[in-house]
């Protein structure tokens, strides 16, 4: 393989290690956030108990997600100098203040809630959680406006052959990095609320703890079916986005090869980029892709045809990732609308059977947002810098491929480790009895007032 390939594939393992703990990190801090409210507000100890036994699940995930993404930094000067000199000045500002303010924030006052239990008042340490929420979500905005403005650079000029920064304003305004802040941020929501669903799930199955988890369960559905339903309306203007900016990548997207109004949506297909063409299509929705992309039914779709093959991205992993991401949408949004309607109606306990499928069903989340972010990167390509950048000129000069092979070896193997610690403490805590395993367990939150 290429330097330029290994890179890639460097930089992509790793990126995927970290978003394992990134989206459950996002969701879980809302939901704890939410449930020590509950309890500040009614005094209701069950409230606490949750606070405490989910809160758990959420330090080991957030201790493990910060270790995986300190590494990611470091391959900007390792295997992407160029890259970094190039928009050095641009992403600068936004990593600057998520590592000194948002990064900052969250590490402070994630120790005060973690340790602050009988020692603080109950509303400094509900205050505390609640700023962990908001600075997670804060880090995930900075990063993701940096990400936004690879997809649709804005507000900066060409000097000395680098990228540099001249409207700030611009900068934090574009809407591609507002629409990705909100697709990911709230793809977390939901995998975070599915997985309080599917662990919740298994203890109901085992008559559990019942009053505990049939709590816990409820409140995750709610979060997870709002959540859900958002991610689906802002996933539609991503798409809109998509088709007036990087047409190429709609293409892919559907695997759409000539050009025409009135494009239909093809349900069943499978690409054939070697002939340029599909292998098979089946039932097709007469001008359905053109409503989709553009909200016009007789609006012109480009074909992937009308782009150079080096100008292409690659269309099946692309193809693949989208369908993927968006069946996996529509099955949360009916998983969670039949969590609410159940637990609103009392027959949790009586659906053995779609209590088995949340449970089994806790890695599709992981999936889904996996097959979102090669979406949006995959389909990005050749593009590092949407039409001012090639990927292939923001390598590092000197690099052999030894050197990328030997690093990549090395962080797969740290980083699949660190993954299996992780799914190991999470499966054991969240196996274990909320009686016997609580964070903060014997330590009642001081009764004063802050």
């Amino acid at each position: 393989m290429s330097v330029l390939a290994l890179s890639r594939l460097q930089f992509g393992v790793t990126a995927a290690f970290h978003f394992i703990f990134v989206p459950l990190t996002l969701g879980l801090s809302l939901l704890v956030a939410w449930m020590e409210t509950r309890y500040v507000r009614t005094g209701d100890e069950l409230y606490l108990r949750m606070a405490r036994f989910w809160g758990r699940l959420f330090l080991i995930n957030f201790a493990l997600g910060v270790v995986t993404g300190i590494t990611l930094e470091f391959q900007f000067g390792m295997n992407w100098a160029a890259y970094s000199r190039y928009v050095g000045d641009i992403f600068g500002v936004p990593l600057a203040i998520e590592a000194t303010a948002a990064f900052f924030l969250e590490s402070v006052f994630i120790g005060l809630w973690a340790f602050g239990w009988g020692k603080v008042s109950k509303k400094v340490h509900l205050l505390a959680i609640w700023l962990v929420a908001i600075a997670s979500t804060l880090s995930a905005f900075w990063i993701l406006m940096a990400n936004g403005w690879m997809q649709r650079p804005v507000g900066f000029v060409l000097r000395n052959g680098r990228a540099e920064l001249s409207d700030l304003g611009a900068f934090l305004t574009n809407s591609a990095g507002w629409v990705t802040f909100a697709h990911t941020t709230l793809s977390g929501y939901v995998l975070g609320a599915l997985f309080v669903m599917g662990v919740s799930a298994h203890h109901l199955l085992r008559r559990s703890q019942v009053p505990f988890f049939r709590t816990s369960f409820r409140m995750a559905a709610v979060f997870g079916l709002v959540s859900a339903v958002l991610v689906a309306a802002v996933g539609d203007q991503n798409g809109v986005m998509v088709a007036e900016r990087q047409p190429a990548k709609l293409a892919a997207l559907e695997s759409f090869w000539e050009s025409r109004s009135n494009a239909p949506f093809t349900i069943f297909l499978w690409p054939d980029p070697k002939n340029e063409k599909n292998a098979f299509e089946f039932l097709s929705i007469p001008s359905g892709l053109s409503l989709m992309a553009f909200h016009r039914a007789g609006a012109e779709v480009k074909g992937l045809r009308e782009f150079q093959p080096g100008e292409r991205p690659p269309v099946l992993p692309v193809f693949l990732g989208f369908r993927i991401m968006v069946g996996l949408g529509i099955v949360f949004i009916i998983l969670t609308f039949l969590g609410w309607r159940k637990g609103r109606r009392g027959r949790l306990e009586s659906s053995p059977a779609y209590l088995k499928i949340l449970l089994y069903g806790i890695p599709l989340p992981y999936i889904a947002v996996q097959a979102g972010w090669l979406v949006t990167e995959v389909g990005r390509q050749p593009w590092i810098v949407y039409g001012v950048m090639k990927t292939s000129e923001g390598l590092s000069g000197s690099l052999q491929p030894g050197q990328v092979i030997a690093s990549l070896v090395g962080f797969t193997i740290i980083y699949g480790l660190l993954a299996a610690v992780d799914i190991y403490l999470l499966a054991r805590y969240s196996r274990a009895n909320p009686e016997e395993i609580q964070l903060g367990a014997g330590q009642e939150p001081r009764k004063a007032e802050a």
